[in-house]
């Protein structure tokens, strides 16, 4: 099997997974509950949320444990419109977001909120001066990720954060899911007061992850109840979950530090051969993250190159795993002005760490082959 399609899931690390089952056989206990194993649960807790900080150079009262991306950029984005609309309501973000941020921000104009969705250029890059021009006094937040989950763009998000501590009274959300692991990014003291980042992306869990909260930073909770995790995320803590995304946040730092140029080169190479072929258009921008390349094969159903490729053991993409069982088009690559030919064709190849240059070369040679094949199919 040659997996690539890492920017939807990665396989959980075979130490994360240990972890998990030790904490559940051991440290099953409610966090909430006064007996002396629910005393010792709730200090694997607190120590978790510590190591996290550690990890992230942030404080311990800024990590609010969440189940993923989703998750936490609907408590970032809703929590922040709820709580602070009597500042305004205007939220500006991307016409390229994840559909967690996208549908998030819809759902808050059905509810009187006025949103400016960007656009942003041929390599799907927002401009920091067009954020700046759309800042109005009713601006309470913007919302920029940091890396493309369908195209690999990196977002000038340090620059925007220097421009949002320019505006005290808006607020800063960043959705790093797609950059954890493979780009550094600053939070403390940069602007950035919420940030996104999920586990599975990670080889953690499904289920995991974390929402960074700058301390002083007020969220209307979308879950009401026992008041855990600052009383912005009601519920039983999932500590075994917690405990999980530590390990996967150490080892991924641990990987990034060693093996990201190896990385690069995975993604050179793929680019360069992808070149080669005449029926190949990339557009994934050069100087885009690590991991993503996507491209389009104008005439061909993606989802037809995905079965035809799949039969072999090797798994690609077409889009963002929210929305990939909408095969029409991808909105991500329409939003950076390519035509219908295109943005209904495109591909999205997402390498991790465990990936091989061996494993790049198979399949290329088996997409050329599956190029051979499918000639005839070709509008």
């Amino acid at each position: 099997m040659i997996y690539l399609d890492n920017s939807a899931t990665t396989k959980p690390h075979p130490e994360v997974l240990k972890s998990f089952e030790q904490v559940s056989t051991n440290f099953f206990a409610n966090p909430s509950s006064i007996h002396q194993l629910g005393g010792d649960t709730e200090k694997l807790l607190i120590k978790s949320k510590q190591q996290i900080a550690n990890l992230l150079q942030v404080k311990d009262d800024e990590i609010i444990f969440t189940s993923g991306g989703t998750e936490g950029n609907n408590i970032a984005i809703k929590g922040i419109a709820l709580q602070h609309q009597g500042r305004g309501k205007h939220i500006i973000t991307t016409e390229i977001e994840h559909p967690s941020v996208f549908e998030a921000c819809k759902s808050l104009e059905s509810l009187g909120f006025q949103v400016t969705y960007l656009p942003v250029n041929r390599d799907g890059i927002v401009s920091v001066e067009d954020v700046e021009s759309a800042i109005t006094n009713e601006t309470i937040l913007i919302s920029v990720m940091h890396v493309n989950n369908e195209i690999g763009t990196i977002q000038p998000v340090k620059e925007i954060g220097e421009l949002a501590k320019k505006h005290p009274k808006l607020f800063f959300h960043v959705d790093h899911v797609q950059g954890l692991g493979k780009l550094d990014l600053q939070l403390n003291d940069s602007g950035i007061d919420l940030c996104t980042m999920s586990g599975h992306k990670i080889h953690g869990l499904k289920g995991t992850g974390v929402l960074y909260c700058r301390s002083g930073v007020k969220l209307f909770p979308l879950f009401h109840g026992g008041e855990q995790e600052f009383k912005v995320r009601s519920g039983t803590e999932n500590l075994a979950g917690a405990v999980s995304f530590v390990k996967a946040l150490r080892l991924i730092k641990e990987r990034q530090k060693n093996q990201v140029q190896q990385l690069q080169a995975l993604s050179q190479y793929l680019r360069q051969e992808l070149k080669k072929i005449d029926e190949i258009m990339i557009n994934t921008p050069e100087n885009a993250a690590p991991h993503i390349v996507n491209f389009s094969i104008p005439g061909l159903k993606p989802e037809v190159m995905i079965h035809t490729l799949g039969k072999q053991g090797i798994f690609i993409s077409t889009k963002s795993a929210c929305s990939s069982k909408d095969l029409d088009e991808s909105r991500i690559v329409k939003a950076c002005g390519y035509d219908s030919t295109r943005s209904k064709s495109a591909l999205r190849v997402s390498l991790s760490y465990d990936n091989t240059m061996e494993e790049i070369r198979i399949f290329v040679s088996k997409l050329k082959e599956a190029l051979n094949q499918l000639k005839d199919v070709m509008e």
